[in-house]
């Protein structure tokens, strides 16, 4: 077939929800000059083709799902989705215009809005899915909880009264798995069933009490084959249904009417044609064979189905070997998905994809005829289908208009954007003809290409990018998963990708901030690029008065820059102190890569300008879940004040790191600003306690054999105690000081400036065991701060728990104690807190003059309490 050009004329656009008219839910239906449609919504426009005016607008309560118009009766019956069936009097539709109807919102000029009354509901019922309407029955198609369910009704003519006149008939056609729905109502199926009326050839059929415009007429002779009965002794219409699952069913109006009463299953009523496998889209019926000349109303000679993935069903009555006639089944496969078709007595199919407007000729066959085929005799169909483009995309719905001149054919369309559209094909221009070519035509033509190929290469140029931006976000998402699948399975040995945390020393101006140095190493053999982002949290330890306020954390971001395999990436972060001097301690600092999957793939998924298939996915494909990544971790290190100690005094000077400068200040403020630190210092509590109170002293003892067991041969050639405060400061940045010295008692200072004293010394326990003293290590920790001494004390024995857990795991046997002397223990520890409490309770009642008794009371207690009464074996 050659290629048809369609001439598209534009004649109204109307509102469209983001994203596009979804395909399947809206409707578009010619009825003279008028034009009646819905866009998905509660909404039916009737628009007037001569005054190009949209006239009237009925709001209904509900979705609209399907529309039908009866010409004799001038009535338009509206299926409203959970709702029913409304018919409506097209004759009265100006009298019932209400110029105030509706909302501010929904009136937009110049047309009304007319609320529909729900009094022209003529048959409420919310499980029907799709109905057609004949002259005096109205046909429907329930979904009942598990099967579906046709069902007859008297139809009621408008203006009539609006209720059920009841039913005439019903029967079940198959069943289905229900969808998720609201409790006790099936879900609303995502393609929508489809439902026509086949009417045998005869006066009956044409002018009985069945006729209705959703229908058409078969052959005799394809009649018979396909529902298995005469058509001139059965006088019937039949209903076919096209099912979401694909199922083509038939019944028998006839034997539907009297089916209450005829004896016999009622199941044995419907016919399964044919199984799609499939959602059926369309249903409907063309003419193949040339014509008679004296023939002047042709009756259809070719049934076609099509599904929603491009799957197409056609049947025809043809000649076998011997001359009989038997059904041709032909199935073909379009390319989809079929959004909307339609069909004439032409013999071509019309079908919407999301890219392109296509029809196909299924009458090809007779230009072809089989020599073996009886003479006479009808020809077959075709055994390919091509289909040839034209030029209009976006298309959602589609009918055949009946105002074409003759050898021509007018479509009615509705595109993705809300635009009504007529597509005019001169079918008579395929035959060449010999016509004068004039410039003027020439200019035309050439006009014409040049626009279809500017079309068409900026579609080309639209769909190249978009399949490149999946190509890149699919190789991304390729090696992320890969780098997420080597961090996460369990390994032994060095991770691929990993984090290390150190701690030193910084001087900016007159101020030492204490600084974490995080290097991320990409040993792997991916790249760290677009989407990644290394995730650094510092968790600050609360004040002393906030301990039941959430601990502070600060989290910073840095984007990858193209870290390739054998890479690395340093990041400096200030821990403090800040401006007050303090920095409580310990800090956790966490590191984790996340990889942005929205900054990735939202690109590739974001709607393009040229149409999408919206009928696929109900949710806009933009629309990613709420977590917007993946995040996975790589190292947690805590900075404690075993990090934080320096040790300027014992060896050479610090060395000072590089990292960036602050902006020079002026020398008057930076001497005013020492002046003020000089004064608060010389204020302060601590250095007052320090003045007048003995310094804060803590200490662990740790069995000699357990520390000899955990450093191993890592500390030969010095003592015990050397060995141990090495272990100890093995972590912090001035450690070689104390190495190279190999001391077993070290002051260092604290990040606030105040000293803190560690001692190391071996001594004997006696009374602990049976079999004799144990020799043991006492590690003391001392500092004027209580506060210091408190959080070096935890950084130690954070450390001796972290050595236990190792060693046990080893399957170290301790030694045998003696029960007695640990129930000793326990209970003089327990007397002390029983007095802690009682001296805490006094100084809330006691004047100023007795607290400081009971304060130095309570001082004394709790350094009875740090007195290290137990060992660590």
């Amino acid at each position: 077939m050659a290629d048809l050009a369609a001439r598209v004329d534009y004649l109204a656009g109307f509102c469209c929800p983001l994203g596009g008219l979804p395909a399947g839910k809206a409707r578009v239906l010619g009825h003279g000059v008028e034009i009646f449609l819905s866009t998905g919504r509660e909404l039916v426009y009737v628009y007037d083709r001569e005054g190009r005016l949209l006239t009237a607008v009925y709001k209904f309560p509900g979705q609209v799902w399907h529309l039908e118009a009866l010409a004799l009766r001038r009535a338009l019956y509206v299926l409203c989705a959970r709702t029913g069936i409304y018919c409506l009097s097209l004759d009265q539709a100006s009298k019932s215009v209400n110029q105030n109807g509706g909302t501010d919102e929904e009136r937009e000029p110049p047309y009304p809005v007319i609320p529909v009354d729900p009094d022209t509901c003529v048959l409420p019922d919310a499980t029907l899915c799709a109905f057609t309407v004949l002259d005096s029955v109205l046909v429907t198609l329930a979904q009942g909880p598990t099967q579906w369910k046709v069902q007859l009704f008297e139809c009621p003519c408008p203006g009539e009264d609006p209720r059920p006149r009841g039913l005439i008939g019903e029967v079940e056609l198959s069943t289905y798995t229900p969808q998720a729905g609201s409790p006790g109502q099936p879900g609303a199926p995502r393609f929508p069933p489809v439902l026509c009326c086949v009417s045998p050839p005869g006066s009956g059929a044409l002018h009985g009490p069945f006729r209705g415009p959703g229908g058409f007429t078969l052959e005799g002779a394809l009649f018979g084959l396909l529902f298995g009965a005469d058509p001139s002794l059965l006088e019937s219409p039949v209903i076919v249904c096209g099912l979401p699952d694909g199922q083509l069913c038939s019944v028998v109006l006839k034997t539907l009417v009297t089916s209450q009463s005829a004896p016999g299953d009622p199941k044995a009523l419907v016919k399964i044609l044919h199984h799609l496998e499939e959602p059926v889209i369309f249903i409907g019926a063309l003419r193949t064979e040339p014509l008679a000349e004296d023939v002047e109303d042709p009756y259809s000679d070719c049934l076609v189905a099509l599904g929603h993935h491009g799957r197409t069903l056609a049947i025809k009555a043809s000649c076998n070997e011997a001359g009989n006639l038997v059904p041709e089944l032909r199935e073909y496969c379009l390319p989809g998905p079929v959004l909307c078709a339609a069909c004439c007595r032409d013999g071509r199919v019309y079908h919407s994809t999301p890219s392109n407007l296509c029809v196909v000729d299924l009458a090809q066959g007779g230009a072809h005829k089989d020599p073996m085929q009886p003479d006479g005799g009808p020809r077959g169909l075709p055994s390919l289908l091509c289909p040839a483009s034209l030029s209009v995309c976006s298309v959602v719905t589609l009918c055949v208009s009946s105002s074409m001149a003759e050898g021509g054919v007018e479509l009615l369309a509705l595109s993705a954007k809300g635009r009504l559209m007529t597509c005019s094909l001169d079918l008579g221009s395929e035959t060449p003809r010999p016509t004068r070519v004039t410039a003027a035509n020439a200019g035309r033509k050439i006009k014409e290409l040049l626009c279809g190929i500017g079309t068409v290469s900026e579609r080309v140029s639209s769909l190249k990018k978009a399949v490149d931006q999946r190509n890149r976000a699919l190789t991304c998402l390729n090696e992320a998963m890969h780098v997420g699948c080597a961090l996460l399975s369990p390994q032994e040995g060095p991770r691929p990708i990993s984090c290390s945390i150190t701690t030193s020393w910084l001087r900016l101006g007159l101020r030492d901030l204490l600084t974490a140095n995080c290097l991320l190493d990409n040993s792997s053999g991916f790249r760290l690029d677009r989407g990644w982002t290394l995730c650094i949290q510092v968790l600050s330890s609360p004040h002393a008065s906030e301990l039941d306020s959430a601990s502070p954390a600060v989290t910073y971001t840095m984007p990858m820059d193209r870290l390739g395999p054998g890479g690395r990436q340093e990041v400096t972060l200030t821990l403090g102190p800040g401006e007050d001097g303090v920095l409580n301690l310990p800090v956790t600092v966490s590191c984790a890569l996340f990889y942005n999957l929205r900054e990735v793939v939202g690109g590739a998924l974001a709607p393009s300008d040229s149409f999408k298939d919206t009928s696929l996915d109900e949710c806009p494909p933009d629309v990613l879940p709420g977590q917007e990544g993946i995040c996975l971790p790589l190292s947690e290190h805590m900075v404690d004040m075993l990090h934080g100690l320096r040790f300027s005094g014992l060896s050479v000077p610090h060395t000072q790191a590089p990292g960036p400068l602050g902006p020079a200040s002026h020398p008057v403020n930076t001497f005013l600003a020492t002046c003020r630190r000089l004064d608060s210092e010389q204020a302060e509590p601590t250095s007052l306690r320090a003045k007048h109170l003995p310094p804060a002293v803590a200490a662990i003892r740790v069995s000699a054999e357990l520390l000899r067991a955990a450093l191993g041969d890592s500390y030969s050639g010095v003592s015990l105690c050397c060995a141990t405060l090495q272990w100890l400061l093995a972590e912090n940045a001035t450690a070689d000081v104390v190495r190279a010295q190999a001391l077993s008692s070290v002051q260092g200072v604290a990040p606030d400036g105040t000293d803190v004293q560690l001692t190391v010394h071996e001594l004997a326990v006696t009374d602990l065991c049976p079999e004799g003293p144990v020799q043991a290590v006492e590690i003391q920790v001392e500092s004027p701060s209580l506060a210091n001494m408190c959080m070096a004390h935890h950084a130690v024995i954070r450390r001796m728990q972290r050595m236990v857990l190792e060693q046990a795991a080893r399957g170290s046997n301790p030694p045998d104690v003696r029960m007695q002397y640990l129930h000793q223990i326990q209970a003089n520890h327990e007397m002390l807190l029983r007095e802690v409490q009682t001296l805490r309770d006094r100084l809330c009642t006691e004047d100023e003059a007795r607290s400081c008794a009971t304060a130095e009371r309570l001082l004394q207690v709790h350094r009875e309490l740090r007195s290290p009464s137990l060992l660590l074996l």
